[in-house]
């Protein structure tokens, strides 16, 4: 199966793909926490987004305690979906 892109779609999808690797790799050495609290994820992806990606099963936000605890929710994961959501206008 050959998959035909333009140039600039080419380019798009590399920029987002070393983005996320420079992410990741500074998840795992410590210099940014690997998940981000929800009020931090509506700022930054919109409350609408976060909300309905919550509701469609795409993304898992995670509790760590009981009642009080804070709502964290994967940042590789939101980012992949930001960034496939965006992709989505080009095409």
């Amino acid at each position: 199966m050959n998959i035909l892109l333009t140039p600039h779609q080419l380019q798009m999808l590399l920029a987002d793909a070393s983005e996320l690797g420079a992410l990741k790799a500074l998840t795992k050495v410590g210099k940014i926490k690997p998940y981000l609290k929800k009020s931090e994820a509506f700022r930054r992806f919109g409350r609408n987004n976060v909300e309905q990606w919550i509701v469609q099963g795409l993304i898992t936000p995670r509790k760590d305690g009981n009642h009080s605890a804070a709502w964290r929710i994967d940042r590789i994961e939101i980012e992949i979906l930001y960034k496939a959501k965006l992709a989505m206008k080009f095409l």
